[in-house]
């Protein structure tokens, strides 16, 4: 059973990760499934991408949750039917879920050049001067982070990352930073905690409770 780790990100923010090391039938056969899950499962075309979501199944079933318990609003958004808060996220070897009784949105990213090749796309290039080209790819995937993180929580058209959500300058040694999103004409302000989960970045934004 590999669930692989909780990290509690804030007193009441905890996310919990299962690396997937089962093939498809042994995580098909663990879960229960809704009708309508069973049906976006049979038209995901990549396996990967059937285990990443059997996977946060089992994270719920671990949890004592199920696929009964999760529901998704007009928007893509998932929801819990007891009002706790979740967000999703999957990549390669890895899902991963957080729970919170705040508004959340995780990312979970594996490192790879792409992102750094394309980071002039979603973020200010100067915030990676002066570093090594490891330390960039670092740095830029977790902006990239970052910005899907506040993107989750808000999930209104037309956010841009570039030209919308501003992370403050930081050092990848931090594991916090502060981020502002500027959008409709309003200022809204996040906090962001980010680690490292074997080669992959793990970024967590939340909205300070008022």
């Amino acid at each position: 059973m590999p669930f692989y780790k909780s990290l509690v990100i804030q007193r009441n923010i905890t996310a919990y990760f299962w690396k997937i090391d089962e093939d498809f039938d042994t995580l098909f056969r663990s879960v229960a499934l809704k009708d309508v899950s069973l049906a976006r499962l049979e038209q995901m075309k990549s396996e990967s991408h059937q285990k990443g979501f059997l996977a946060v199944r089992m994270l719920l079933q671990h949890l004592g949750y199920n696929d009964y318990d999760l529901f998704y609003d007009e928007f893509g958004k998932p929801h819990l039917n007891d009002n706790k808060c979740i967000s999703i996220s999957h990549s390669h070897q890895f899902s991963c879920i957080a729970i919170s009784d705040q508004n959340i949105g995780i990312d979970l990213e594996i490192l790879k050049e792409k992102t750094l090749k394309i980071a002039s796309r979603y973020m200010d290039v100067k915030h990676l001067e002066n570093l090594s080209t490891d330390q960039q790819l670092i740095k830029a995937t977790i902006v990239w982070g970052i910005k899907e993180c506040v993107f989750k929580i808000k999930n209104q058209i037309g956010i841009s990352f570039l030209d919308h959500i501003f992370e403050a300058p930081f050092a990848i040694e931090d594991t916090k930073v502060n981020v502002d999103l500027h959008f409709n004409n309003q200022i809204e302000l996040f906090t962001v905690d980010f680690d490292f989960i074997e080669n992959y970045i793990f970024v967590c934004a939340s909205q300070p409770t008022e």
